[in-house]
Parts: C-alpha cells; structure tokens; sequence
C-alpha cells in the first residue's frame, strides 16, 4: 500500500490534476494498493477523477459521531457519501496541533470501521522519547489503546511515522523501521493471534522518497508507505510507486 498524504495543500482544481496525472502515471501498474488523501473540500472531486481506476481515496481525518453539533468535523457517513474508502486516523500532526489522544483515536476507529471506512491509523515517537529509550512503550500504549475494543484487524493498516522524521528531511533507517515493525506486529500477534498480525499491512512515513523507498520496502516487515510531500508532485509519487511495483 502507498498512500499520498496531502495535507493542507492544493486547491480543487490542483487536487483534480494531480489526481489525473497520478491516474495516468500509474496506468499498467498491478499489485498493491495506491491511496491519496486530499483537503476535505477536493474529496468528492478527486473522488469523481479516481472512479474507475486503481486508486482510491482517503480523508485525512475522521470524527466519532455520526451527525451533531459538532462545528467543523465530518462523520465518517458524509466521507463515504463523497467517495472515500479509507480515511487516516491519529496522525501525529492531529494528536501535536488538536490534542487527539489515543482514547479519541479508538472512537474515531470504532465510527470508521462501523461506517464500512478503512482506517489507516498512525502511530509515532517523537524524537525526545526515542533518544529516552521509550520508543517501545509509546508505540506500545498508541497501539494498545487505539485498538481497545477492536475485534478484527481485517480492514486496519498501522502506519508507524516517527514524529522527528516528518517534513524534516531525517527519515528512520531501513533497520530502525524495521524493529518498530516487528514490534508492532508482535504486539499485534499477542492480541489477535500470528495469522491476523502477518495480514496487517503495516506501512511506514517519514520523508519517504523515491531513493529511499526500495530499501525501506525491502524490510520484511513494512508493506507499504504513508508519503507526504513527495506525493504533492506527480514525479515524485509516480516514481515511487514504479519503484515499488517494478514498473
């Protein structure tokens, strides 16, 4: 799976372009899954460019209830109704700047699954708590708690997304993404058993790139990456997945 986080960037008529060339780009690639996640306001547009072809979409954030005086959230009814398959849970920047805990993480999960929403839920340590050595524990706790009370793994990815390697350029050796990996599998393993642990794709972020990506993949254990800015050009994202799918 490669899923092209967007963030806060384009505008519809860009988000309908890169969707179109991102199509086009990847005309005759087979295998795997290919994702963007626009701005809340191109869903539905880029929705309408993505029918038909290989890739789908995804928000990039999801609310736990189902309709409300909630000013300036989306339920996860109204993101299928605009044509997502997917949507992105906990990513750090929501849990940094909006104060998402892993207890509203877990609602927000519990909502998506039940809407018929793939969560892609991230997980990552900031750099002070790498350089701490608690690493395990945090990753532990995020997973532990955003899963609380998940039956089934079917339809969940975990992507691990160290928090110093965002946007900064620095990105997690291949080893280093590995043994969070296996980590998260093997906690995984504890919970749902070593068949549901080995099926869940497990992708990594944090300033992914077209040179870095074959390396990272070739771990064991990483089945895919969560791709931020190099995904905001068609290139780059294009070049990324060919890497991947040999094409």
């Amino acid at each position: 799976m490669l899923a092209g986080n967007w963030k806060m960037h384009l505008t519809i008529g860009e988000s309908i372009a890169l969707a179109r060339a991102v199509v086009e780009g990847t005309t005759g690639v087979t295998g795997g899954d290919v994702i963007v996640a626009p701005v809340f306001t191109a869903l539905a547009s880029v929705a309408g460019v993505l029918e038909g072809s290989q890739v789908a979409v995804a928000a990039q954030n999801v609310f736990y209830e189902d309709k409300g005086a909630y000013t300036g959230e989306v339920a996860p009814a109204m993101l299928r109704d605009a044509g997502c398959t997917y949507t992105l849970i906990g990513h750090s920047e929501r849990r940094k700047y909006f104060h998402e805990t892993d207890g509203t993480v877990n609602a927000r999960i519990k909502k998506a699954l039940s809407a018929g929403l793939k969560p892609i839920v991230c997980v990552g340590e900031t750099e002070e708590e790498r350089e701490k050595g608690v690493t395990e524990f945090v990753i532990g706790q995020q997973v532990k708690v955003g899963l609380y009370g998940i039956d089934s793994l079917e339809h969940v990815t975990v992507a691990y997304e160290p928090v110093w390697a965002i946007g900064t350029g620095k990105n997690a050796t291949p080893a280093q993404a590995q043994e969070v990996h296996v980590f998260i599998r093997r906690l995984l393993g504890g919970v749902y058993g070593g068949a549901a642990a080995d099926s869940v794709r497990l992708l990594y972020g944090g300033s992914v790139t077209s040179e870095n990506i074959g390396r990272l993949i070739g771990m064991e254990d990483i089945d895919g990456a969560l791709i931020g800015g190099a995904s905001l050009k068609s290139e780059s994202f294009i070049g990324i997945i060919k890497t991947v799918s040999g094409g």
